[in-house]
């Protein structure tokens, strides 16, 4: 098998899965893509694909669940986000993205699984609107960098107690308005080369039917199902993320 249908073949996969995932979920493509891209394909492309495929994932997920939304509640994160953003942009070329999948990875992984251990979730009452901005700031760095909109969103949304439906909104909103933003520009900066159409094609192809697939699960389970998966997948995204960069980390150590 050749190198190139080789990658075609990694990165429809990853597309396929993550795409299910966020059907789902409302987020995580980026983190699930990455999981399988982060070891065959260029770190600046991955980026552009997972931003890519994130985007497409949003806008049908928002198209099938609408339920749960509140533009006062939601106006803040996107606020917030669209303020990181370029600066998650202007950064990704300068910035050690081993060092940063693994604090990222570092950050989810002890949470999330002491939320999942937990009999009852923590509730966060204070912070406000203005929280809820810096929630989404973060949010849209971590987008800018890498297609990553959503763990710290959601992780935010999870911490407040939204029921399912309001945190799928607002999760699913703002991934859908920030990614647009990183996507365009990405665009606008030239990351995004005549060459990599193609393989924008194959991620758009294989997102559609798995995203309808994990929104149609999503309408059938409960809050605390929800909440479980949402951590699971929180959990698995930041091993997954922390993996990836520790064969770099070594290689430097050594």
């Amino acid at each position: 098998m050749s190198t190139a249908t080789s990658l075609y073949l990694v990165v429809a996969l990853g597309a396929v899965v993550a795409g299910f995932v966020q059907g789902l979920s409302g987020f995580a493509f980026g983190l699930v893509a990455m999981s399988f891209w982060a070891w065959t394909v260029e770190p600046r492309l991955a980026a552009v694909l997972a931003t890519f495929g994130a985007l497409v994932g949003q806008v049908i997920a928002a198209a099938t669940v609408r339920r749960g939304f509140d533009m006062r509640l939601l106006g803040p994160f996107v606020l917030g986000g669209l303020l990181g953003v370029p600066i998650g942009i202007w950064l990704l070329p300068r910035l050690d993205v081993a060092v940063f999948k693994a604090c990222l990875g570092g950050l989810l992984v002890p949470w999330c699984i002491a939320m999942l251990l937990a009999r009852q979730l923590p509730r966060i009452a204070w912070g406000g609107r203005a929280a809820n901005a810096v929630s989404g700031f973060l949010g849209g760095i971590c987008g800018g960098v890498g297609g990553f909109t959503g763990p710290i969103p959601t992780l935010w949304c999870t911490l407040r107690g939204f029921e399912r439906d309001l945190q799928r909104s607002v999760v699913q909103n703002f991934n859908l308005s920030m990614l647009a933003v990183a996507f365009a520009l990405q665009v606008g900066t030239g990351n995004v080369s005549m060459a990599m159409l193609p393989l924008l094609g194959v991620v758009a192809v294989c997102v559609l039917i798995p995203v309808l697939l994990g929104a149609r699960l999503y309408t059938g389970i409960s809050d605390v199902a929800f909440r479980q998966v949402v951590l699971g997948l929180l959990t698995l995204s930041g091993v997954a993320l922390f993996a990836a960069s520790v064969p770099e980390l070594l290689r430097r150590a050594h």
